[in-house]
């Protein structure tokens, strides 16, 4: 039987096992707990078509073997996941939760504004004068390797399939699964045909698996958007990757700047708090619009180096001297020990102690759309 390499990340740490059937995966799963992240196939581990022409360039956070954080940790231990997992004490979710928010989708959006839906976790679409684009979109029912364990969301996509609009971009921050979903990444190419832009090294999975059109960026640099009439930059933020056992950190995370005429947005994707938000200030400005992670924060001992709480993201969003931020990376799966609302109720304190007033930093209601101007 042909053996597969399949993956478990538990609340942005992994742990890997080589399975060849279901007897032997739940045999571990009952070992190591239930997992977070996604799928993928050997085909779309492997080095890719052509050379990567990068690996040739001094990239100051590239070792020659493996991306890191120059100012912080890049993730955490064995020894650290292992204690979590031994210790851990999760908080209550519920099995099912219907969204009430409605998606209200513009026929065309006007110079000057954007028009922002919340879809689910880190998945946004972002509606821009001429180009819609879609932010780590995840519709999976897991983030998980197979279909029948891992984290299970308790709700749907705010926005289903049918209902959007053509898909002219994808950003993807990282390469962990709860936000490189192959599935869904595979169902958008097939419906609209869209550009991919993502960091260094993850090109060659997504060309395993027929998906074309896809730019890899290093930290600060620009995309060749002439066609779009945008500009997309990926940032450095705060975080690391893993898909594979023998992967771990060999692709770079970040999150992205896009700018259209007059507008911002930073997109931050997944990251633990550093000096990241105020070096993108000073490249980019005070964007219109930050779209930062609020949850899968606890317990801080373990998830700080690479998951922001809720406090932390107000800073971030002081930090960026952002118009308004929106929080993301919450009440979609169970991927820590906060429970089901915490990060809402927690940024709802942190907003209130800075003085900040609701409406500068929500958390927003699962397919709702906002508009946003300059």
């Amino acid at each position: 039987m042909q053996k597969t390499v399949r993956r478990w990340t538990f609340g942005g740490r992994a742990t890997f096992v080589r399975c060849m059937n279901r007897r032997r995966f739940l045999a571990f799963a009952g070992l190591a707990g239930a997992g977070l992240a996604g799928a993928t196939s050997c085909a779309a581990l492997r080095t890719g078509r052509g050379k990567e022409l990068w690996r040739e360039r001094d990239i100051p956070h590239f070792d020659g073997r493996r991306f890191f954080n120059p100012e912080g940790p890049t993730g955490n231990t064995l020894l650290k996941f292992l204690k979590w997992r031994r210790t851990r004490d999760p908080a209550p979710w519920p099995d099912r939760v219907e969204n009430t928010a409605r998606p209200v989708l513009p026929g065309t959006v006007p110079d000057g504004e954007a028009h922002v839906t919340f879809v689910n976790h880190c998945t946004f679409l972002i509606q821009l004068p001429g180009i819609n684009i879609l932010t780590d979109p995840v519709y999976s029912e897991r983030v998980s390797p197979v279909t029948f364990a891992g984290p299970k969301r308790v709700r749907d996509p705010g926005l289903p399939w049918d209902a959007l609009p053509r898909i002219d971009a994808v950003v993807i921050s990282h390469s962990h699964y709860d936000h490189l979903d192959i599935a869904t990444l595979e169902e958008l190419y097939a419906r609209f045909r869209p550009k991919f832009y993502t960091g260094l090294g993850n090109r060659a999975l997504l060309e395993g698996r027929g998906i074309r059109d896809v730019t890899e960026l290093d930290w600060w640099q620009a995309a060749d958007t002439t066609s779009l009439e945008a500009e997309i930059t990926f940032t450095p933020v705060q975080h690391w990757t893993s898909r594979t056992l023998l992967d771990r950190n060999t692709t770079l995370w970040g999150g992205f700047h896009i700018r259209h005429g007059a507008m911002d947005i930073f997109f931050c994707g997944d990251a633990g708090y550093g000096d990241e938000f105020t070096a993108i200030r000073a490249r980019f400005g005070p964007p219109a619009l930050a779209l930062l992670p609020i949850g899968a924060f606890k317990p801080r001992w373990f998830m700080e180096p690479s998951h922001m709480a809720p406090d932390e993201a107000v800073k971030a969003h002081l930090d960026l001297g952002a118009q308004r931020s929106f929080g993301m990376h919450f009440d979609t799966f169970p991927l820590a020990d906060e429970g089901y609302g915490t990060a809402e109720t927690e940024l709802a304190e942190a907003r209130d102690k800075a003085g900040l007033p609701d409406s500068a930093f929500p958390a927003p209601a699962t397919g709702s759309t906002a508009v946003i101007t300059v």
